[in-house]
């Protein structure tokens, strides 16, 4: 189930809402409709959705994700879904303010890339972790090319 959540925020969605724009507003810029609809669905339902799984259960994050099993670990859990909370709700926001596109695509991006490389840093990685790890830094990267293109 994890694997096809992440499929659906990381990669369908946000490509079904591309195609779905440029053929509703015929001439749209293909480069803010990347921004716009990757920082929503990867950066603001993502982040926001783990957020609250990370509150509402942090065991799940750190048993699953992380391999602990230290019921204080989940504390530490507990305030990355603060983190994830905060980060998502500014991606969500974006759908009303496009100007933020930018700032979100910026923070998002540099989580994601810091995130990847903290899996990778891990030698001994559960599924779950792969999962993360390659998601983690394939966003970073269609981040990096968005902003690339348009602060350029």
């Amino acid at each position: 189930m994890y694997l096809v959540i992440v499929i659906a925020l990381m990669v369908v969605l946000p490509i079904l809402s591309i195609i779905v724009e440029l053929v509703a507003v015929p001439g749209s810029d293909p480069v803010t409709l990347i921004g716009k609809w990757f920082v929503f669905w990867t950066v603001g339902v993502r982040l926001f959705l783990a957020g609250v799984k990370q509150t509402t259960d942090p065991g799940f994050t750190a048993r699953s994700i992380f391999r602990i099993a230290d019921r204080d670990a989940e504390k530490v859990v507990v305030e990355l879904g603060f983190a994830n909370l905060s980060i998502g709700l500014l991606g969500l926001l974006t759908l009303f303010e496009p100007g933020w596109i930018v700032p979100a695509a910026l923070a998002g991006g540099l989580f994601y890339a810091l995130a990847g490389v903290q899996h990778v840093r891990n030698a001994e990685r559960t599924t779950k972790e792969v999962i993360a790890m390659v998601s983690d830094l394939a966003i970073a990267v269609v981040l990096a090319v968005f902003l690339a293109l348009t602060l350029a």
